[in-house]
């Protein structure tokens, strides 16, 4: 190929990347905006899974003999 075809095409390239990224970043901003309640949702979800293994999981208190 023709170096010079060669550059073109390697620019015309280039282009067609940087424009995908900027759509990408535009779309990822749009997504972490509509994110943050869903990621308040998930930790309150996840926290409620933890107290509820942690209750699960603890030993029940043994009553004391009582003294007569």
């Amino acid at each position: 190929m023709h170096p010079e075809t060669h550059l073109v095409l390697h620019h015309a390239r280039a282009a067609e990347l940087h424009a995908e990224a900027d759509a990408d970043r535009l779309a990822g901003d749009v997504r972490q905006r509509r994110r943050q309640p869903r990621d308040l949702r998930g930790r309150l979800g996840w926290t409620l899974v933890e107290v509820g293994l942690r209750l699960a999981t603890a030993t029940p208190a043994v009553p004391k003999a009582v003294a007569a």
